[in-house]
């Protein structure tokens, strides 16, 4: 399956003084990929999740690379990919260009867990199934 990918285009909200994307204004558009991805992708909304089931998908840990800077105007294409599904945690790769070129590459792993008891819990098997299906997705 080919990854999945979003657009987002980059505003005055992103942008420092200098018009540039202020870098923790990436990880708000990447957590915008990621709870898009769930909702489009996996068919479990951050709102069902959240509200309805009472679990979560955290950032147990995220690396990530900046190679260019992205400016007032730019229009993202951001891809994520599954790398892998574990007991509770899922590792992905997530890339974000604009015509091509590369902006920022992180690799985040998310841990569901309980809301309520905030302990890790394993991913149901319909879950997993569809998480599976993007897993080592080309880009398109």
């Amino acid at each position: 399956m080919s990854a999945f990918t979003h657009r987002i285009p980059v505003l005055f909200q992103h942008c420092d003084p200098a018009g540039i994307v202020f870098y923790p204004r990436y990880f708000e558009m990447l957590n915008a990929t990621i709870e898009t991805f769930f909702a489009e992708a996996i068919g479990w909304s951050f709102s069902e999740m959240h509200v309805h089931q009472r679990v979560g998908v955290p950032l147990g840990r995220i690396e990530t690379d900046f190679h260019a800077a992205s400016r007032l105007g730019d229009v993202l294409d951001w891809t994520l990919q599954v790398d892998r599904v574990g007991g509770a945690s899922l590792a992905m790769t997530v890339r974000a260009s604009c015509d091509d070129e590369a902006r920022l590459t992180a690799r985040p792993t998310l841990v569901l867990v309980d809301l309520n008891r905030m302990t890790a819990l394993r991913w149901p098997d319909d879950r997993r199934a569809a998480l599976e299906r993007h897993q080592g997705g080309q880009t398109p």
